[in-house]
Order: structure tokens, then C-alpha cells, then sequence
């Protein structure tokens, strides 16, 4: 049930900027990357194939429920058609709902929102992490490989061969001088310390990283990963792109096929989706930072 009402939109019913699913069985996923201050989208084919570019428009603020879906209508108006949709959202998710959005708006407490976008879009909707849909973009589905997600907040994703451990939430654990990752890695942080300190807190955070999980790769995206210089990084840390943050959603529908990763974590085959990488079936695109 869901435990919020349905919230109004003011763009209207735009179901029938969908499609019905086409015979060929090659469906079209509107991928969506909710951030604390934009929200990009774009069209994927089944094998991960851009087939409409990505678009980008500021998130609302205040980013209420109701503002930012209104946002996610327009962008999905523009981009049509398509047959379902996949959602990366910056904060704790679980069978659809939202949890905890600390970079948006407390009034995403317990909002179910993968109903909510199948009322407006009419088309199938599946949401998860924002980190853990990057995670899916990034990894090789061998080993343990942890993500971390640099932007507005910070977002965080462990794999473990490729199975994702769910609502980690790693920023919001203590870190270091009793602040959190969060505290120390998100854009305040960067903003009130420099980039040189910043980066020197970032490299305390990988070193305590590593002694917690072991990771044989760590993955590094967001918006504020093009700060960093790869060539500085130790060499099981990796600079991706962020638009991995869009690519990944393509795994909400092809890892567990008719079951949300974050309802069946541990699905067999979960690991299976990008197991070679998304950028190996994308023409032109490549998971790293050049």
C-alpha cells in the first residue's frame, strides 16, 4: 500500500508519450538520474545502445516530491518513446519506496515511487539506488568492488562477484574527527576545505576503505570525479564516467527480469548483467575518465 497519496502533477497525464512494448521483444528503458542538482535522463536499447542523447534540467529546490516529478514528466515528454523506465535516486530505497533523500527533501520519507511514476508515465518503473544503478555500469562482476558517487552528497555501492549488497549507506557512517564520510567528501565539504584538502581527505577515506571491505577495484564517479587525476590514484582505484550513473539502469531490467534488483538482491544471474561491461556493447563509450 502505498503510504503516501498520489501526488498531483501539473503537466498533466502523459501516458501516451509511451509505447506498448514492440513485438520485436526490444524495448526501450528511459533511463532517469535524480541528483541534488540536476536530473538527467536518456534512451537505452536493449543492449545499451544511447538511442536518444541525454537531457538535463536543474533539480527544484526546495527538490519536494511533487516539483521534482514534474521535472522528470517534462524531460520524459521530450524524450518519448519508450516502454519502461529506470531510476537512479540519491538516497535509501526499497521495493520502490524512498527512505531517506538527505540532498533533496525529507518529504521523500516513505513515498512510493515507483507507483507514482507508473501513474504519470504509464509505463513500467523500476528505482533503485543512484549508486548502486552507477555500480551496475562500472563493475566486472568479479571480486569485491565498492563504488563511491562524489557530487552534491556522496552515494556508495558494494558488489560482492557482482552482487549488489543493498542500502550500504556508507556516507553517513563516522569517518574521521567524529564527521561522516558525507561530512568530509560532499560538495560543502569541497566547497568549505579547497580541492587540495579535499582530495587529501578523500585518500584517508580510500586507505580506511580498503582495511574495512578488502576491495580488489574501487570505482569512482559523480561530479566531482573530474577533480581527481587518475594517475595519482593507487591502481585498484578507477575514475568512471558519470554518465554510468544512466548507462547501469539498463540492469534494473535485464539483470532479474520481472524483479527489481533491490527486492531480490541476491538473485542468481544479478551478477550476470554488466559481467563484461555496458561499455562493451555501447559504441563509443568507455567506463573510464579520459
Amino acid at each position: 500500500m502505498n503510504p503516501n497519496p498520489s501526488l498531483p502533477s501539473t503537466n498533466g497525464d502523459i501516458g501516451h508519450h509511451g509505447a506498448a512494448p514492440r513485438e520485436s521483444g526490444d524495448p526501450l528503458t528511459l533511463a532517469i538520474d535524480i541528483g541534488g542538482s540536476n536530473i538527467k535522463a536518456l534512451v537505452l536499447g536493449s543492449m545499451g545502445e544511447i538511442v536518444r542523447p541525454r537531457e538535463s534540467l536543474p533539480t527544484p529546490c526546495p527538490a519536494v516530491p511533487a516539483a521534482v516529478l514534474d521535472v522528470i514528466d517534462r524531460l520524459a515528454k521530450s524524450l518519448a518513446p519508450f516502454d519502461r523506465v529506470a531510476v537512479g535516486f540519491p538516497g535509501v530505497v526499497q521495493k520502490g519506496t524512498t527512505r531517506t533523500a538527505p540532498n533533496l527533501s525529507p518529504a521523500w520519507k516513505d513515498l512510493f515511487l515507483e507507483g507514482e511514476l507508473e501513474q504519470r508515465l504509464k509505463v513500467p518503473v523500476r528505482v533503485s539506488n543512484d549508486a548502486d544503478v552507477q555500480g551496475f555500469g562500472a563493475i566486472s562482476g568479479k571480486g569485491v568492488e565498492l563504488v563511491l558517487t562524489l557530487g552534491t552528497g556522496m552515494g556508495s555501492a558494494l558488489f560482492v562477484d557482482g552482487i549488489l549488497v543493498p542500502n550500504l549507506e556508507l556516507p553517513h557512517h563516522p569517518f574521521e574527527e567524529g564527521s561522516t564520510y558525507e561530512q568530509r567528501l560532499g560538495q560543502v565539504a569541497l566547497d568549505r576545505m579547497g580541492a587540495e584538502l579535499w582530495q587529501a581527505s578523500l585518500s584517508r577515506a580510500i586507505t580506511q576503505l580498503r582495511a574495512t571491505f578488502n576491495f580488489d577495484r574501487l570505482y569512482i564517479g559523480g561530479g566531482n570525479a573530474r577533480i581527481l587525476d587518475a594517475a595519482q590514484l593507487p591502481p585498484d582505484v578507477v575514475l568512471v564516467q558519470n554518465i554510468l550513473g544512466l548507462l547501469g539502469g539498463l540492469a534494473l531490467w535485464t539483470s532479474v527480469q520481472g524483479t527489481s534488483l533491490v527486492r531480490a538482491p541476491h538473485s542468481e544471474g544479478a551478477h550476470c548483467v554488466l559481467g563484461e561491461s555496458i561499455f562493451e556493447r555501447t559504441p563509443g563509450v568507455t567506463s573510464r575518465i579520459e
